[in-house]
């Protein structure tokens, strides 16, 4: 047999058995992960919620935005579960499709966050020199900034509405995930695989993103699980000050805002979104941490 028809036949039993092992470990995460009870019950939750955002044209037993003067601030029954507002509209169907808003801001700010965190983590992770020193300065004056103040300004810069509030909560946590990135590749870029793909002039960029960032991704996973709760916390935030996004929308920080002059005397206006979004962050940060027990055990207390 040649040597050349030895290398391939070695090759792909290598890569037979780093394919075994991935799904292997996959496996194992899993089976970590779905023997957490609680967070088996937050995964739960939260498909319920993604079902309910998806289908919320369909599910709503009443019109989110037509008004009913003649049925104002009408307490809970049957008709109207959750009760209706100062405008005659039905709160319970309101707090259904503000699902769609309040987990599209929370999953879109993040996201946001974790694209750009990933690059500038891995181009000062692997560069390192006055590309690092840039981009950390940068980090660390954004971080100076307490996160609410920093979304508030740049709310106030690009003004409200469901794409600005987006861009305003998911530029300040920026700088987290792109320490965290970058962290993990001055771990990784001194291990031998890195050595050996770069003695074959693998292009940088399929290095960093190809071979470096798989082995490097999993302590962010954990942390944007964990971070769309505060996000959603944070967006509804800017619109309780008006700021996010912005009344006839069924956002549930909005809706909180228009209810807060009357919750005196109607308290249910502000209750019912208010537990949705309890009710929605609970979950994330059951999953999460059940997400972080499974991809490190020895973190487990």
């Amino acid at each position: 047999m040649s040597n050349a028809a030895q290398l391939n036949m070695n090759g792909q039993t290598n890569g037979t058995r780093h394919k075994v092992k991935k799904q292997s470990q996959t496996r194992e995460i899993m089976g970590r992960l779905f023997q957490s009870k609680t967070a088996v019950a937050g995964l739960i939750i939260i498909a319920l919620y993604l079902l309910v955002a998806i289908f919320a044209d369909f599910i709503t037993p009443h019109s989110i935005s037509e008004m009913d003067l003649s049925a104002r601030n009408l307490s809970p029954s049957s008709v109207h579960w959750f009760g209706t507002d100062d405008f005659g509209r039905d709160i319970f169907s309101r707090v259904l499709y503000g699902t769609r808003y309040s987990l599209g801001l929370g999953l879109g700010s993040v996201g946001l966050a974790l694209i750009a965190g990933i690059i500038l983590g891995c181009i000062s992770g692997f560069f390192g020199g006055w590309i690092e020193e840039v981009i950390l300065r940068i980090c660390d004056v954004m971080q100076a900034i307490p996160g609410i103040l920093l979304a508030i300004a740049i709310s106030m810069v690009l003004g409200s509405g469901f794409v600005n509030t987006i861009i305003a909560i998911g530029i300040g946590r920026i700088p987290l995930n792109c320490r965290m990135v970058r962290a993990q590749f001055l771990g990784q870029r001194k291990l031998e695989y890195v050595e050996a793909a770069q003695a074959t002039n693998c292009p940088k960029t399929k290095l960093m993103f190809i071979h470096i960032l798989p082995n490097a991704i999993s302590p962010l996973i954990v942390n944007t699980t964990m971070g769309v709760g505060g996000m959603i916390m944070m967006a509804a935030g800017l619109s309780f000050i008006n700021l996010g996004v912005q009344p006839p929308l069924p956002e549930w920080g909005a809706m909180m805002s228009a209810a807060r002059d009357a919750i005196r005397y109607y308290p249910y206006q502000l209750l019912f979104p208010g537990l949705a979004m309890a009710l929605l962050v609970l979950s994330l940060n059951l999953f999460g941490d059940g997400l972080r027990d499974a991809l490190d055990p020895k973190l487990k207390d």
